[in-house]
């Protein structure tokens, strides 16, 4: 799909939720594969991808990035994406957490619940769930969006994890009833479940040019920057309580 920087006004937060529009479809079938074979081994404990410190297995509780595209960094070095930052900003402020980057370009949330459980085998100590940008961009139903987030977030917690949410955006195209539920949506499921909120992961980042890639749609290394201090800002409050 052609880009179309252009077209957004960074003082438009409706313009800016285009982005959504195709988050993930660049993806290839290829790379999503590997990358899900990736993450499930690495919470599997495989000892091929399990960190050591020292040659000792590297013993940090852990912080789980789960999401898409955004999460995975697309069109990014390794260490420029947010879940990279995070790892950084964590060690600097002397917490002891090792982060585990488990995006998969172009998931869903059924896609993501499907494989939750296999990412939660070991044990994980904070997650954070960032996913329903390319259910926006399907234009799946509310319903479905909010019982899959729902899921997760019961599974993870189910599982000890402490949990951190993502919101995300609809394309402004669908109309204004489905746009509205489905921001409300991740209001709804935080105050539910009683966890912290990341109100608009993208906020300050989609629709401004200058911080997105050429295809106009994933944040570029200074938008990764943006989009890691909405998600900081969320995690160190968490971790001070």
């Amino acid at each position: 799909m052609p880009s179309c920087p252009h077209k957004f006004k960074s003082t438009n937060r409706v313009a800016a939720v285009m982005v959504l529009l195709t988050v993930g479809l660049t993806a290839l079938i290829s790379g999503t594969a590997a990358c899900r074979k990736l993450n499930v081994n690495e919470r599997r404990g495989d000892a091929a991808t399990v960190p050591t410190v020292g040659g000792t297995p590297d013993a940090r509780p852990v912080l789980l990035a789960f999401g898409d595209s955004l999460t995975a960094g697309y069109g990014l070095a390794p260490e420029d994406s947010y879940p990279a930052l995070l790892q950084r900003r964590l060690d600097e402020a002397g917490y002891r957490y090792r982060v585990v980057n488990a995006g998969v370009s172009g998931d869903t949330t059924a896609g993501g619940l499907r494989r939750l459980e296999w990412s939660l085998a070991d044990p994980v100590s904070i997650i954070i769930i960032a996913l329903g940008g390319n259910d926006g961009l399907r234009g799946q139903p509310v319903s479905e969006l909010k019982s899959n987030l729902a899921r997760m977030i019961e599974l993870a917690k189910g599982r000890g994890a402490r949990v951190i949410l993502a919101g995300m955006e609809a394309p402004p195209n669908l109309g204004s009833s489905y746009t509205s539920e489905f921001r409300a949506t991740y209001r709804d499921l935080a105050d539910r479940y009683n966890v912290p909120l990341i109100p608009f992961l993208l906020e300050g980042v989609g629709g401004r040019p200058e911080l997105n890639q050429p295809d106009g749609i994933h944040p570029n290394v200074e938008g990764e920057k943006v989009m890691f201090e909405n998600v900081w800002r969320v995690v160190e409050r968490e971790l001070k309580q």
